[in-house]
């Protein structure tokens, strides 16, 4: 089983500071419309909906948040067109960055990103200039209550997940596209506490970063998750002390 990248544990940090200021919410909010316009809004014949609505749930949006996010994709109320879109570029040590965003102005958001990646030392590429450099996996967020590492090892691989990463407080499993349900619902039915559980986009190499080059690249993409439209940023650093 791998190691556990800096990178996922400062983000994870980052992303308990974003619920408390409410971003959290926000983004959640794009997912559930986004994924109710493209699949209908009955979770029970939309798996992403279904996840979507799930992780609002665990991080306590009200009810009638999701619902009306979902009236607002299928026309019941009035709201915004959002797009999803995926930039890609080099940060600082020539680490590989993909930025999914969910916004109603492309123009506008492709101008920020860019300003973004000129301002924190790297540069903004064309599609597909780094994409090639990571997989889409599932990546679900467990709390590790009492569980030892051996034991909750056992209930992934029993699953059908691939990986397990192991922090202080939590566990992250890493599943392939076609597992990613199965092993979400069984880590559910065996009343573990599942914080979140999203697709990835996940680095297939990676690439070491230290030093200064660590410190511009942390800068730069914390000035990427401050973006009002991100959903989620990716990179392929492995961050040596």
């Amino acid at each position: 089983m791998s190691g556990h990248s800096k990178w996922a544990t400062i983000r994870r940090k980052k992303g308990a500071l974003d619920a408390k200021r409410g971003k959290i919410f926000t983004r959640l909010i794009r997912e559930i419309t986004i994924a109710a316009r493209q699949g209908g809004g009955d979770p029970d014949g939309n798996p992403r909906l279904r996840l979507a609505i799930d992780n609002a749930k665990a991080a306590n949006m009200p009810a009638d948040n999701i619902e009306r996010a979902i009236k607002k994709a299928t026309g019941e109320l009035e709201g915004s067109q959002i797009s999803e879109l995926i930039y890609e570029g080099y940060g600082p040590g020539g680490v590989a960055i993909l930025v999914e965003v969910a916004t109603d102005n492309k123009n506008r958001t492709v101008a920020e990103i860019r300003h973004i990646f000129s301002r924190g030392n790297g540069n903004m590429g064309e599609t597909g200039s780094v994409a090639w450099m990571f997989e889409r996996k599932g990546i679900i967020t467990v709390k590790r209550e009492n569980k030892s590492e051996d034991e909750m090892m056992e209930i992934i691989l029993d699953a059908g997940a691939d990986d397990l990463s192991t922090e202080e407080e939590f566990f992250e499993v890493t599943t392939t596209l076609e597992n990613f349900e199965h092993v979400r619902k069984t880590l559910i039915d065996k009343k573990l506490t599942v914080e979140n559980a999203s697709l990835h986009w996940t680095a297939k190499n990676l690439t070491s970063v230290k030093g200064e080059d660590a410190e511009k690249l942390i800068k730069l993409i914390e000035a990427i998750e401050e973006s009002d439209d991100l959903q989620n940023v990716f990179t392929n650093a492995d961050f040596i002390e």
